[in-house]
């Protein structure tokens, strides 16, 4: 599987674009970007310098991944996701100096394995959001997110639990704190407000 990058995108030589990779029209991969084999970047997309994502991760269109975000292995981001990078964002420093790379620091979103990131969300660097979380449309993550959690809203708050399939689950009847998963059967506990897979 070779590389497919369309013309109208900008891929710095210095970014490394894994295997079976697409990049499409209008999506610009910035200088030391990392991403693994089988990703798909889609139409004006962003990948800020330095950013780190792993394989079969899915760029939707116009998201913006600033630098240093880190999306590990089956990461979704949805349209116009926007991650952050700054604690306390200015044009100009308190003497109304424009402010140069010197003048703040970078704080990254990390996104664990499986987690999608709904259309339009955000998520305000820095946070983790954990493995198979699912991040509703529109939510605006401020603070982190369990694994297999369900948030939603403005701020972002936990309204329940999703599995691997990212479909809600629920608590099964006679069985406080043992969640299933409508399509795939695949039993979740939920321990001390953590939810791990049952072996």
């Amino acid at each position: 599987m070779s590389v497919r990058i369309q013309p109208t995108a900008q891929v710095d030589e210095t970014a490394e674009v894994g295997e079976g990779t697409s990049v499409w029209e209008l999506a610009q991969i910035r200088e030391g970007a990392r991403l693994g084999r089988g990703c798909n970047i889609g139409r004006g997309a962003y990948v800020g310098p330095g950013v780190r994502i792993g394989d079969n991760v899915k760029l939707q269109n116009y998201a913006l991944v600033y630098e240093p975000a880190e999306l590990a292995d089956g990461v979704f981001v949805g349209p116009a996701v926007v991650l952050t990078n700054d604690h306390h964002p200015r044009a100009v420093t308190p003497d109304g100096r424009r402010k140069g790379g010197d003048d703040w620091e970078a704080v990254a979103v990390s996104v664990a394995e499986g987690a999608s990131l709904g259309a339009r969300s955000v998520c305000v660097a820095p946070v983790r959001v954990g493995r198979w979380a699912l991040v509703a449309a529109g939510a605006v993550v401020t603070r982190d997110v369990p694994d297999f959690a369900l948030v939603a809203g403005v701020p972002a708050r936990w309204i329940g639990w999703v599995g691997r399939a990212g479909v809600r689950l629920v608590e099964r009847d006679g069985e406080p704190g043992v969640w299933e998963c409508p399509g795939t059967g695949a039993l979740y506990e939920e321990k001390d407000g953590e939810l791990v897979e049952r072996g």
